[in-house]
């Protein structure tokens, strides 16, 4: 991934520009489509944004930012083809794109500290898709998504 969009609301300002820098300073180049004030603000707007950008391919994949990440990432998992996983350490977010080919991931700027948020994206960016019995899952996932129906129940 070399191109990312990064959305957050009024929560989560502060961390954001923090991590677009670190980004940045990576080599990244990051799209902003969340808030860069601090007034209350509604996390859908920004998450539905970058979830788009993701699901219509213009970016290589998301980070979004809010107070907890669960209602960012609700928000962005309603996006066909978006597979969001909020995360509050960095081993979930590296399960999340080695068994899941998780597209983005969120976290909660009142939850994880800007230490933590580096290296749950970290993890999540260094970790690649391993295919094989996970993309059985991963297309299960997406008949659910798709059809509303699961034809293999086990």
């Amino acid at each position: 991934m070399k191109k990312l969009v990064i959305g957050n609301d009024h929560a989560a300002t502060d961390l954001k520009k923090e991590i677009m820098a670190y980004l940045e300073s990576k080599g990244y180049e990051v799209v902003n489509v969340g808030t860069d004030g601090y007034e209350s603000c509604n996390y859908p707007v920004y998450g539905y944004r970058a979830a788009r950008m993701v699901a219509d391919g213009e970016v290589d994949g998301g980070i979004l930012i809010c107070g907890s990440g669960v209602g960012i990432s609700l928000t962005a998992n309603k996006v066909d083809g978006v597979r969001c996983c909020v995360c509050s350490e960095p081993y979930s977010a590296k399960m999340s794109r080695e068994h899941n080919n998780s597209n983005m991931v969120a976290f909660g700027a009142r939850v994880v500290g800007p230490d933590m948020a580096k290296m749950i994206v970290d993890a999540w960016l260094e970790a690649e898709f391993q295919g094989g019995r996970h993309e059985t899952r991963v297309n299960m996932i997406m008949e659910v998504q798709d059809t509303q129906k699961l034809t293999a129940d086990k």
